[in-house]
């Protein structure tokens, strides 16, 4: 099994900082918004003590997960330059720590959820933390450049578990939610690893760009957004969103479609030196366009649970198109 054997040993005691990173709190905090969209959809009274441990458990379950995937990956990171001053390939923290931090925070989170709220949740959340630091991180990962599409399921999964904390049930629309973030991932990711694929072939990782090559990476992103931007409105069809929303899917959708179509016409990922350094937005000229459909990738996201999240705290009727 391919793992994190060298950095082992610390070089420095670990700060408290360093295991803060372990968790990856920047994706945390996009998973605690959308698990907490899918608690406040579900349109469920639940005590706010209640609702608070639910998002708590969702938030230390992708501690974990994060936790986990970089011991595993510590050997893959220390090749690359976005992951290279993570706190174990730094060789601030051994790997063993981090093991058993995600361990531990895993079943706290796991148990928790299900004495707290319910076990459906707590089902859930242990299989989105066995998901990703199992199947994707140890197995799709670095055999397939599909990883990203079937291991997004992890990443879209917060909703439906912070719906089923709240109902004890997953309706259509929750799992809506989750096919929402699921088809957002390909075209997020993708485009980020046209302007970071030499460290994904530095680090012997199968990214699309790397196995088919960029032009065939930007003509997938087209075809997933072109599925993807329709699935988008779906909320407003089916009791989910509003008017509100419907307009905020409909125009940043069609902004997302015309930089996927921008995309696909550049000839971003070809070449190399992509990037002017080691920050994510900071690319070369060939590159702006990749960087531009993956920042706005972000943006879009945040805007459609943000607008679901509004209109049902302020209650808003929504639409009900087909009904």
């Amino acid at each position: 099994m391919a793992m994190a054997t060298a950095h082992t040993s610390a070089k420095a005691p670990a700060r408290w900082q360093d295991f803060v990173l372990l968790l990856k709190p920047r994706v945390m905090s996009l998973v605690v918004f959308t698990g907490l969209t899918g608690l406040v959809c579900a349109g469920h009274a639940i005590h706010p003590f209640l609702a608070a441990v639910a998002i708590l458990c969702i938030a230390v379950g992708a501690g974990a997960s994060a936790s986990l995937n970089m011991w595993y990956d510590a050997d893959i990171d220390a090749k690359m330059r976005r992951t290279r001053a993570r706190p174990v390939p730094a060789g601030r923290v051994q790997g063993a720590d981090a093991l058993t931090l995600g361990v531990v925070l895993s079943m706290f989170s796991v148990m928790l959820m299900g004495m707290a709220l319910n076990w459906l949740a707590a089902g859930l959340l242990a299989f989105t933390i066995f998901f990703y630091a199992v199947v994707y991180t140890v197995w799709l990962k670095r055999w397939t450049a599909q990883n990203i599409v079937i291991g997004g399921l992890a990443g879209a999964l917060p909703p439906v578990i912070g719906w089923a904390a709240a109902t004890g049930t997953v309706p259509l629309n929750a799992w809506l939610l989750c096919a929402i973030i699921f088809m957002w991932t390909p075209p997020h990711f993708w485009s980020l690893s046209l302007y970071t694929s030499e460290d994904y072939e530095k680090a012997g990782v199968p990214m699309m760009p790397v196995v088919a090559g960029a032009a065939s990476t930007r003509r997938q992103i087209l075809i997933y957004s072109l599925l993807f931007t329709p699935l988008c409105l779906a909320p407003a069809f089916t009791g989910l969103g509003g008017a509100i929303y419907l307009a905020v899917a409909a125009l940043g959708g069609l902004v997302f479609l015309l930089l996927a179509v921008k995309l696909v016409r550049s000839h971003a990922g070809e070449g190399r030196g992509l990037r002017n350094d080691d920050g994510l937005y900071d690319v070369r000229a060939g590159a702006k366009d990749a960087r531009n459909l993956f920042a706005f990738s972000i943006l879009y996201l945040t805007l459609l649970f943000a607008t679901l999240l509004g209109e049902h705290l302020l209650r808003l009727k929504p639409l009900e198109l087909l009904r």
